[in-house]
């Protein structure tokens, strides 16, 4: 099996971040390495020259007296040569060298100047010359001093450099990257995270809570953290919208189903009957013909109320009101005398100011018959139903009344609900499809308002609070 290596892209952030660190601190270790062994260097040619300078110069009164130096290093070489006739001549010592070939040329150089060389000498290594007139045209001095101390001081040093800089190079990756993985840990707990909701069937559920808890990791790391955990919220805020939204169409829809499904079924039965009168008791055929007319109207009215939702929630794109100025007492009147004839065994009290405002007369007015109907059907016989309408602080408030047994506290929040009913069996008698409500408070949103119920034994109160400038 072929080993192969990953891309560098494709590593992980902390260990390129420790990489990177190694070769920014190996670079300044070459630096700073070069410097110092430069330095050095610089150091101990210096301090020998300046060895060889002092030897040489504490020679010169030997070698006039002489003709010969003896009180040099006994790893020193020494030649002495005497000036003659515009050359040189070495003359017998102690201390030469085999090979003099480097020493006399040296020495010729040094009739016109003192000079320095760094040679290798056959035989003997590495060496730092000098040439100088110890005597005026008279004796030259070439001395050699070896360089094997100097040259093993640089190499003890670099080897001591490049054993420290590599220890702490190793130091400096492993502690930076066991840095580096415990400050982006926080990190790694947000892409834990992450893992983890990927791992949640978020299909049927908008329960996602899911946050990344822990503390430190710097400000930048608190700030990512908030963040990502406001992110968390809001999506588990929509993921919750988005779930109660699908319930309620899930609700909607077998809502729906069933309460169109009765009229069908009622008109499916009246017209077997109708077609059996028709051939055998013509009597009966109109009777069957007004139940027919009768289901028919009913599924009408519930289709219109649909329809009516269904344009009010996709109110953006067609908008359902038609506003005009009017007068709310005006339009209160009309629903109260309306709802006298039609209930005349509930008694009802009209208080009404002048309120003038910009609504859709036609929908109000829908509201209104809505929840006075709505009162009458769900009380008994003798019920008192009041409404009252008055202008409060830029608001056209419009509150309907009944002195009924009142709605239950556990039915209160659901009132508005479509196809909500406060009595679990579905019956029919004393309400109509569940729709009333939820039409009133679509049509009330639509205008911009809002619709309150409060609601106790013996009082009953629905607050519409509208306001008079769209």
């Amino acid at each position: 099996m072929r080993f192969r290596l990953k891309p560098v892209r494709d590593w992980r952030l902390g260990t390129r971040l420790a990489l990177g660190l190694g070769a920014l601190a190996l670079t300044v270790f070459v630096i700073v390495g070069w410097v110092m062994v430069t330095s050095m260097k610089d150091f101990l040619d210096r301090r020998l020259d300046d060895q060889m300078v002092i030897s040489q110069q504490g020679a010169a009164k030997e070698v006039e007296y002489y003709g010969k130096i003896t009180k040099i290093p006994p790893d020193w070489f020494a030649v002495v040569y005497k000036i003659e006739n515009g050359g040189v001549t070495p003359l017998p010592g102690d201390q030469q060298p085999q090979d003099r070939e480097e020493f006399d040329a040296l020495a010729k150089q040094a009739l016109t100047a003192d000079k320095f060389e760094t040679e290798y000498l056959r035989d003997e290594g590495k060496f730092r010359l000098r040439a100088c007139q110890i005597i005026e045209n008279e004796y030259i001095v070439v001395s050699a001093a070896p360089m094997n101390d100097r040259d093993g001081t640089i190499s003890q040093l670099v080897t001591v450099g490049v054993i420290a800089f590599l220890a702490a190079l190793v130091a400096l990756v492993v502690g930076g990257q066991a840095l580096i993985r415990k400050g982006m840990q926080p990190l790694s707990d947000m892409a834990d995270t992450a893992h983890d909701i990927s791992s949640h069937d978020l299909t049927d559920s908008g329960d996602l809570t899911v946050r990344v808890d822990g503390k430190g990791g710097g400000v930048e790391v608190e700030e990512l953290r908030e963040a990502f955990n406001n992110m968390l919220a809001h999506i588990d805020s929509s993921l919750a919208a988005r779930t109660a939204a699908e319930q309620r169409l899930r609700r909607f829809i077998a809502d729906a189903s069933h309460e169109l499904r009765t009229p069908l079924t009622s008109l499916r039965g009246y017209a077997d009957l109708f077609r059996y009168a028709a051939a055998n008791e013509p009597g009966e055929r109109e009777k069957h013909l007004e139940k027919l007319r009768s289901e028919a109207s009913r599924m009408s009215v519930l289709l219109d109320d649909l329809l009516l939702l269904a344009r009010l929630d996709s109110a953006e794109s067609e908008p359902p009101l038609r506003p005009e100025e009017m007068d709310l007492s005006v339009l209160a009147e009309a629903a109260a005398d309306a709802f006298r004839a039609a209930r005349p065994s509930h008694e009802l009290t009209l208080d009404a100011d002048t309120v003038t405002m910009a609504a859709d007369p036609t929908r109000l007015r829908q509201v209104l018959d809505n929840l006075l109907t709505n009162a009458a059907v769900h009380t008994p016989d003798g019920t008192t139903v009041s409404l009252k309408v008055t202008a409060e602080n830029g608001w056209a408030v419009v509150r309907v009344s009944d002195t009924g047994p009142g709605i239950p506290a556990a039915d209160q929040a659901r009132i508005f609900d479509r196809f909500y009913r406060v009595d679990n069996s579905r019956t029919r008698q004393r309400g109509g499809s569940g729709l009333g409500l939820a039409v009133v408070q679509s049509l009330i949103q639509a205008h911009g308002g809002t619709i309150t119920l409060t609601s106790r034994p013996g009082s009953t109160t629905f607050t519409i609070r509208l306001p008079r400038q769209p």
